[in-house]
């Protein structure tokens, strides 16, 4: 089938979620049949969105509780394909009570009735995270012209992603940032926060980018002068008022660690870090 920039249509649902918005946006791709990614819960615009549309098939960017409420719901109301990632489907199935149908993989098309969308490997927020590319061309993956991708929890508009272990992986996330940012889409669509458009797209993940390298630089100056906890290294780490927040911090440098002594930069035995 042609792939052709497929009509996207964007749903917030209010979910119990750690992103400021406290909303995830749900987005429908294509139509007759429709792709449905990431119903966190339902809502009546869903309903009838996702009844205008057909919706065909399901799926997801992760496995986050924020990003998969109403999987179950509207695979069921519409008898649509679900689909997990190739290798997660047990993962997906205790996240969403639904046992998929079919798995996919990178560049993985999924056909609407307005053209093949396409799956990115995007992990590193979490281990089994994707996007989901809509394009025009000849749709490939890797071709940015005239395409939106969906991209979960990737990236925001404002603020910064958790990458928190144990699941977060920083050394893949910044690879997909970078993989993201060479892709060039005309927009890229949060699961939290407005759309990024235009030349915004690269802004976005370039100032992504910087802001994790910096963060990482600050991990690795509090270790050198000696700090060794990671509650210790949060506290000399960041400087601002981490109320509210802290654990989410303590977890993104655990991550942090994690990454810097598999390059060699820091030891770390799980407990306590010092200089290489």
């Amino acid at each position: 089938m042609e792939s052709r920039h497929a009509d996207v249509a964007r749903v917030d649902a209010a979910v119990e979620t750690r992103a400021p918005t406290g909303e995830t946006a749900a987005y429908v791709l294509g139509a007759d049949p429709a792709l449905l990614v990431d119903p966190a819960a339902r809502t009546g615009r869903l309903d009838d969105l996702a009844a205008e549309r057909d919706v065909g098939h399901v799926a997801v960017t992760h496995h986050h509780p924020d990003h998969v409420g109403a999987v179950a719901h509207y695979a069921e109301a519409h008898d649509a394909t679900v689909w997990a990632r190739t290798g997660r489907a047990d993962a997906f199935e205790a996240a969403t009570g639904v046992e998929p149908d079919r798995t996919f993989a990178e560049g993985t098309a999924i056909e609407t009735g307005e053209g093949a969308v396409h799956v990115v490997d995007t992990p590193g927020h979490a281990p089994e995270h994707v996007g989901f590319l809509a394009a025009d061309g000849d749709g490939r993956a890797d071709d940015g012209g005239g395409s939106a991708l969906v991209c979960g929890d990737l990236a925001v508009a404002e603020g910064s992603v958790v990458v928190g272990a144990p699941e977060g992986d920083l050394r893949a996330y910044l690879s997909s940032l970078r993989r993201v940012h060479a892709m060039a889409p005309d927009r890229l669509l949060p699961g939290h926060g407005p759309a990024v458009e235009g030349v915004a797209v690269r802004e976005t993940t370039a100032r992504l980018l910087a802001h994790r390298l910096d963060r990482e630089r600050r991990v690795r100056e509090a270790v050198a002068e000696g700090w060794e906890t990671v509650p210790d290294i949060t506290t000399a780490a960041y400087d601002k008022d981490l109320s509210g927040v802290r654990d989410l911090a303590e977890a993104t440098v655990r991550a942090h660690l994690e990454k810097l002594a598999v390059e060699g930069s820091v030891r770390w035995d799980g407990d306590r870090a010092r200089p290489a």
